[in-house]
């Protein structure tokens, strides 16, 4: 048991884009087992800075952090030498800020990617690795036969309600096609050079840690804005659909792809809550309401370049061959994320709980 322990110890995991709200509960949960994290941010996003002194407080020596951005090769190669496993999750992650900036997208999101595999395929053992894609690889899906309810849109054909790997990409905003690109660069990277890469196209995932905003991290963004007393602004009708995965149950999918790295190598899966899981963002006011207690000030806007009314992931793929499921539902996820919410704010209000990152 011990030398095992000491086996760990001696693992390093790369986090890229480590101190965001993903990679900080990764990180934590690879801690938690014993191993070293090396964490890969340029600490461009609002409140990574507090993810990172989070995560450096709680694992002392056991984590390195490397200041850098995956568009300069040479800091993503030094990033990368002498690790055993990688998590590539440093990316532009908005639609909106890929139609207003899509050359400076494209080159975080698949030009970043492809310095990532170069850097991989340059060592003498390359590491495994494991990239979040999107569903935005998907396209509009305007295909879809969908009807309405009160408070969301629904698919009353089964052959709809949720999309499996086989649905035919159809990039759409320069967002997904950044994304895309990369997603099959990642790919093919382990067909044409034998590298032992897995694919998650993700739905909406939240958690503790997020610091959501307008364009990306829907979920907090409403609880945040609700905890302040904030107008919260909704684009479209309010009825889209999302499967959403509370990130505990990401971050266990994210280790079972590895712990199957060598036999799941070169697959791409879909990753969210599934069917049982999907909520709109109308029925998340409802929902937020009846937590907070409060009245919501809300107001609607044209919908947004790009969104899809209705989108719900088939994870079965991912089930069969790993046995994982969601185990979070929306209910206590959402009050779970609440909860850190309301405590975050709390400690932010004395100065003296929270130091710079180092």
């Amino acid at each position: 048991m011990k030398s095992a322990l000491l086996k760990k110890r001696n693992k390093i995991v790369l986090i890229t884009g480590g101190a965001g709200f993903v990679g900080t509960n990764l990180a934590n949960h690879f801690l938690s087992r014993g191993y070293r994290i090396r964490i890969f941010d340029n600490l461009s996003r609002k409140g990574v800075d507090q993810n990172l002194q989070w995560i450096l407080d709680r694992g002392g020596d056991q984590v390195e952090f490397l200041p850098g951005d995956v568009r300069d090769f040479h800091d993503i190669r030094e990033a990368v030498s002498g690790v055993d496993l990688i998590y590539h999750l440093a990316a532009q992650v908005a639609v909106t800020s890929s139609l207003l900036g899509p050359v400076e997208d494209f080159e975080i999101n698949t030009r970043g990617t492809l310095n990532v595999l170069e850097a991989i395929r340059g060592q003498v053992q390359s590491p495994p690795l494991i990239y979040t894609s999107t569903n935005k690889v998907y396209g509009g899906l305007h295909d879809l036969i969908l009807r309405e309810k009160t408070t969301r849109y629904f698919a009353p054909n089964s052959r709809y309600r949720s999309i499996s790997e086989n649905r035919q990409l159809d990039f759409h905003s320069p967002y997904g096609c950044s994304k895309g690109a990369a997603d099959q660069y990642v790919r093919d990277y382990a067909r044409s050079f034998g590298l032992r890469t897995i694919v998650f196209r993700m739905s909406c995932i939240y958690g503790p840690h997020q610091f959501g905003n307008e364009d990306q991290g829907w979920v907090a963004h409403f609880l945040i804005r609700a905890s302040q007393g904030e107008p919260i602004t909704i684009y479209g009708d309010g009825k889209q659909v999302r499967d959403i995965l509370f990130v505990e149950d990401l971050v266990e999918a994210c280790y079972l792809a590895y712990q199957n790295i060598d036999r799941l190598a070169g697959s791409v899966f879909n990753m969210g809550g599934g069917a049982h899981n999907t909520i709109s963002l109308l029925e998340l006011l409802k929902v937020i309401r009846d937590i907070t207690g409060s009245t919501l000030k809300t107001s609607f806007a044209n919908a947004r370049e790009g969104d899809q009314r209705y989108y719900v992931s088939d994870t079965s793929a991912f089930t069969s061959r790993t046995g994982w499921s969601a185990k979070v539902g929306i209910g206590q996820g959402i009050n779970k994320l609440y909860a850190w919410i309301v405590k975050n704010r709390a400690a932010q209000s004395e100065p003296s709980l929270v130091r710079a990152a180092a």
